[in-house]
């Protein structure tokens, strides 16, 4: 019986750190680039390549950027000799950089869709205006672009010193975003005060999806479904149940992180800024969020979320994005108390 589908099967694989999974869901799980075997803790090494635990001790780390190197050499090649018209493998996963004060810090992935002709100095573009900040990865959803991943960040070292001015840039080299492309929110596990705080974030988004998904520009996505029976499972992915494949509303598979998935991408400096804005503000207004809050104040209600959003000047572009839709737009996925009786 495979340990994460539960079905039945007639060949499994052993997975390193894990268990025995079936072929189907083995393919979750990383290959390790020098043993071959699946992993699921799997470590990038220069060259955009990953390795298993095991297989991790035959590196060190590079002394300029942390990601591990072969044998005995002191620097990876971007540090060796930096290329702004890098764009790494999807696999790539340096040491993360932490930007700002914790221990609630964010990481974005905002996926661009770019010209044949200006792809190559979109890539340079970018590379430069991060300038360490995040980098480039290939997505194989996007057929000409990337997707820009940043480091860690807080919310106040995002809103003051992610380079806001690159998106224009971007969009003047003829870069541009539809509703298959998204904007990818890492929470970290660390920001939540416990698993009811969890529990609380995770109720707040699923119990209003329609709101949501407005405020988000993309009313369905295969690639960040509502899916009700993930929202039934909230209380065992707030324990640190990890639920099954990563294209939810949040993706819960993450070791360290929850991954908000629900946005559509941007280069539009509010846009992007109010999705960072609804990661920050829904952990930080369910931190407190208690029982008689919900039943008698109407806790998990849109409106009372956004209420709470607008007496918070650092959320102005969220507060705006929210201003800025239609009646229709924002129709009204409201909580009731039966739900949370259920719930609790």
């Amino acid at each position: 019986m495979c340990e994460d589908c539960g079905r039945y099967a007639p060949y499994i694989v052993a997975v390193l750190s894990s268990g025995d999974v079936c072929e189907s869901c083995a393919e979750s799980y990383t290959a390790c680039d020098d043993c071959n075997l699946r992993t699921a803790d799997s470590y990038t090494v220069d060259g955009d390549r990953a390795v298993c635990e095991d297989c991790r001790d035959d590196y060190t780390r590079c002394r300029g950027c942390r990601i591990l190197v072969r044998g005995r050499d002191d620097y990876c090649d971007d540090c060796a000799q930096p290329d702004p018209s890098r764009v790494h493998d999807s696999h790539y996963t340096p040491e993360p950089i932490f930007h700002g004060q914790g221990p609630l810090f964010l990481g974005m992935e905002l996926e661009v869709r770019t010209t044949v002709h200006g792809y190559e100095d979109s890539v340079v573009t970018a590379n430069n205006h991060l300038d360490g900040l995040g980098y480039l990865k290939y997505d194989g959803s996007i057929s000409c672009g990337f997707e820009m991943v940043t480091h860690p960040m807080s919310f106040d070292y995002a809103m003051s010193e992610f380079p806001w001015a690159l998106l224009t840039r971007l969009r003047l080299l003829g870069c541009h975003t539809d509703d298959e492309v998204g904007i990818h929110v890492h929470v970290s596990r660390a920001g939540f005060d416990s698993p009811a705080h969890i529990y609380r974030w995770l109720k707040l988004v699923y119990r209003n999806e329609d709101d949501v998904t407005a405020l988000a520009r993309r009313q369905y996505s295969q690639w960040a479904g509502f899916d009700p029976e993930i929202r039934a499972m909230a209380k065992d992915l707030a324990h640190g149940g990890h639920g099954w494949g990563r294209y939810h509303a949040i993706n819960a598979r993450p070791e360290h992180t929850f991954e908000l998935r629900v946005f559509a991408s941007s280069l539009d400096r509010r846009e992007v800024k109010a999705a960072l804005g609804f990661a920050h503000a829904s952990v930080e207004y369910t931190r407190t969020l208690r029982a008689h809050d919900v039943v008698r104040c109407q806790g998990w209600d849109w409106a009372t979320f956004t209420d709470w959003v607008a007496q918070r000047p650092e959320y102005a572009a969220l507060t705006a994005e929210l201003a800025a839709l239609t009646p229709t737009e924002t129709g009204a996925a409201r909580s009731n108390l039966e739900d949370f009786a259920c719930a609790s």
